[in-house]
């Protein structure tokens, strides 16, 4: 009976038109935030930052950034990987070149370097878009992947083609090295994301959100009623990379602390991050966090479950968890093709009804 809008009158425009309408959804929103900030960084250990939170933390923010691409500009990427592998090399060159600047500034900056990078390979969407554009963008991740790797000057010209993160401090406490203690990086963590998420919210639900979607649903129409194709597909691009970049640098400097980019950022990474968006739901910023939560916490689930559980082979569960996560995608896919947000929506509004069924 509390989640009804009945008495919950709106005397303003700005109160119209907040994110959270019901005070339900804005206590709640409340009560999350509350709990990440101030509960779990106080039991949280090495194994639940490492397997669960960074993950989950990182990928909500490579899937907001590509939800805004697919799900509402309809601009299809592989390229994820790639993006995410600029960000990370953008961030390694900035801490080594500039080792007195705050690790937040370098990770920003990272995040606008991928941005340019995004427009640069967006530019093909201005001609053609679907499948040709799909493959415009899986061109440009294994364009960088390959320019990583051949250019000695992006790894410092070491010996193992490998990058590795020097220790680096956000207010005085490290966040990354191997000093850092797992409730700092999961609290720097925190904080990207909440702005990320915020922001990215903010920008689907005004103007340029508008002119996304109108180029999503039909960009002729879109143009005809004042739309300027280039500058909405463009920014775009744009805003998409530079969340997938922010990403891609906290990927390598918070959770990995090394990585070699044919390893950390091949096509497996940007097949993974669109998975997240379709399971959890294309064109929303709630699927974004559905999605990657899913898929961060089902192979840790399968895993305990065939490996501890039933004592079967790793590599045995290894296989059964990629048929699995396939078999879900299709099944989305099918049944359910705007993912877990749309079961959410579906929940919210019979929960509004609620005891009544009409």
């Amino acid at each position: 009976m509390l989640y009804r809008e009945a008495g919950d009158f709106k005397t303003t425009y700005k109160e119209d038109n907040q994110t959270f309408p019901i005070k339900f959804d804005r206590y709640r929103y409340y009560f999350v935030l509350i709990v990440a900030f101030l509960i779990i960084p106080f039991w949280i250990n090495d194994y639940w930052v490492n397997a669960i939170f960074l993950p989950f933390l990182i990928y909500s923010i490579a899937a907001i950034g590509l939800n805004i691409l697919v799900g509402y500009c309809g601009q299809v990427s592989l390229g994820t990987g790639g993006f995410m592998a600029v960000g990370a090399y953008a961030v390694y060159k900035l801490m080594t070149a500039f080792p007195d600047v705050s690790i937040m500034i370098h990770v920003v900056l990272a995040g606008a370097i991928t941005a340019c990078v995004g427009v640069l390979f967006g530019l093909p969407s201005l001609r053609i878009k679907g499948f040709y554009l799909a493959v415009a963008t899986l061109a440009a991740q294994f364009f960088l992947v390959w320019i990583f790797n051949r250019v000695p000057w992006f790894y410092n010209y070491s010996a193992s083609g490998q990058i590795n993160a020097p220790e680096r401090t956000f207010f005085g406490v490290p966040v990354t090295g191997a000093n850092a203690d797992s409730w700092a990086t999961y609290l720097f963590c925190l904080i990207i994301l909440t702005v990320c998420g915020i922001v990215a919210r903010n920008l689907t639900r005004g103007s340029i959100g508008r002119k996304w979607m109108a180029i999503r649903d039909m960009d002729i129409a879109a143009e005809i009623i004042g739309v300027n194709p280039l500058s909405a597909k463009l920014s775009a691009f744009a805003v998409s990379s530079f969340f997938i970049g922010i990403s891609g640098a906290l990927f390598f400097g918070v959770y990995l602390g090394a990585v070699e980019v044919g390893e950390a950022f091949g096509i497996n990474k940007s097949f993974l991050v669109l998975f997240m968006i379709i399971i959890g739901g294309l064109g929303s910023i709630f699927g974004s966090f559905a999605g990657a939560a899913f898929l961060v916490l089902l192979p840790v689930l399968l895993k305990n479950l065939f490996v501890a559980g039933l004592g079967w082979q790793p590599d045995l569960a290894t296989h059964l968890e990629f048929m699995i996560v396939g078999g879900l995608i299709i099944l989305f896919l099918v049944v359910e093709p705007h993912g877990i947000a749309q079961l959410w929506r579906l929940a919210k509004e019979k929960l509004r009804l609620w005891p009544f069924p009409y």
